[in-house]
């Protein structure tokens, strides 16, 4: 024990004679195990970011959309073109698939909403009650829709807070009523604010809640109906959609794939074009955990190079070292020290210079979160326009510390410094003691 601790106090009494070199030398094991931390950290937040917006579709959900067909498919037809799910296909998936326990219809609309001189463009959504529990819409004054509103068909909304407050940023919303095609709608509720989902790989669109009007779904189909018009240019285009998406909530998270390949047979066999679209979220939950694991091997593997320079850092230093180091080495072997002694002492060096590099780059490694939120506190305000151009994701991802790659990256970081120490610590501990003190 007094031997071990007698070579540790040479090893660091050794280091401390030439500060500068032991301290760049250190910084390249810093740098890289501080690396690990933060690129690890980084991927984990994106990755647990898009998970989020998975699971927030739900992982026992499938959700079928209307899709419009390319113009070349569609070329030739005459008058308005139909395409998306019907009330029909609805009615055959919901009656023919077993483990379905919930089906919610939805049909969105471009429209203007108006009250008094205040006009706002939104999308008018038809749906049913259970849309605030599906897309985790929270009432903040009033309620939400009923089911005697969709029975009775009423004329009953609900704005989403940014509609709600672009027609009444003075007033009290609930029990007025706005202007809505050529009918007047009464307010029954007003949401809280909701942040837009991003799309998915492009099998789902991405949804703003900002500027929503919610209403009874048979209110919708009664008075607006399934007639679409749109105008370009000076000319008109119709189209005929019944609905725009339906979410069905499967009985068990286990159905969910079979469920699905049913709904796609089901439609296959109604429709003679592929206008519909399927998105399974727990498909897209699955492939994103798989990326994940990929994401993260990728970039352990580039943080590790900064570790593996870090080691040839020490390797260069130790190297030198040895060759400044001769005459010692060759007293100390003629005073009795054995190779393996030798050897030990380059070894303790090595480790201790990783050791120190490792703890500082794990310390600032766990400051990966305030520091990203500090830079971006500090980009925010010096280049506000760069902020504005970045996705939703990129300014709201928080870098998550992964607990296992903190212990990982330290002991990567004394491994590495066993490894590349070896060579020059078995290089000193070969040299011949009479040519080793006859060096100048």
């Amino acid at each position: 024990m007094l031997l071990f601790l007698r070579t540790w106090q040479l090893g660091i009494k050794s280091l401390l004679l030439h500060p500068l070199r032991s301290l760049l030398t250190v910084l390249g094991i810093f740098i890289g195990v501080a690396s690990v931390i933060w690129l690890l950290a980084i991927g984990e937040g994106i990755s647990r970011k898009a998970q989020e917006q998975i699971e927030g579709l739900g992982a026992n959900n499938v959700i079928v959309r209307s899709i419009k067909p390319p113009s070349e498919v569609t070329e030739g037809m005459r008058g308005p073109v139909p395409y998306g799910i019907t009330r029909r296909d609805f009615e055959a998936i919901t009656e023919t698939v077993p483990t379905i326990s919930r089906a919610l219809p939805i049909r969105e609309l471009r429209r203007r909403f108006s009250y008094s001189t205040r006009m706002v463009d939104g999308r008018l959504v038809g749906c049913t009650p259970e849309y605030a529990e599906v897309t985790k819409l929270e009432v903040a004054r009033g309620r939400f829709l009923s089911d005697a509103d969709v029975r009775d068909k009423q004329n009953h909304c609900v704005l989403a807070s940014g509609t709600a407050e672009r027609l009444f940023p003075f007033e009290d919303p609930v029990g007025r009523s706005i202007h809505i095609e050529e009918a007047y709608y009464v307010i029954v509720g007003v949401m809280k604010p909701r942040n837009p989902t991003a799309g998915i790989g492009g099998s789902l669109a991405a949804q703003d809640f900002a500027n929503d009007v919610y209403i009874p779904i048979s209110t919708l189909w009664s008075r607006i109906g399934d007639f679409i018009v749109t105008r370009r240019s000076g000319s008109f285009e119709g189209e005929i959609v019944e609905l725009s998406q339906v979410t069905l909530r499967v009985d068990e998270v286990k159905n969910v794939l079979e469920t699905s390949e049913l709904i796609k047979q089901t439609l296959a066999s109604r429709h003679r074009i592929e206008d519909w679209g399927i998105t399974v979220p727990l498909e897209l939950l699955e492939q994103a955990r798989t990326t994940r694991l990929m994401f993260i091997i990728f970039m352990g593997l580039i943080a590790a190079i900064s570790l593996v320079v870090g080691g040839i850092g020490i390797m260069n230093i130790m190297l030198a070292t040895v060759t400044e180091r001769t005459r010692e080495i060759g007293i100390r072997r003629a005073l009795g020290a054995k190779r393996r002694d030798i050897i030990r002492q380059f070894l303790v060096e090595t480790v201790a210079l990783s050791v120190v590099g490792g703890a500082t780059g794990v310390l600032v490694g766990l400051t990966c979160r305030p520091v990203t939120g500090w830079v971006r506190y500090l980009v925010e305000r010096l280049l506000p326009d760069v902020i504005e151009q970045l996705p939703e994701v990129i300014k709201t991802v928080e870098p998550s510390v992964v607990p296992w790659s903190i212990p990982l990256a330290f002991f990567i970081s004394v491994t590495i410094g066993v490894v590349f120490g070896l060579y020059p610590a078995m290089r000193a501990a070969a040299m011949d003691p009479i040519e080793a003190l006859r060096h100048e």
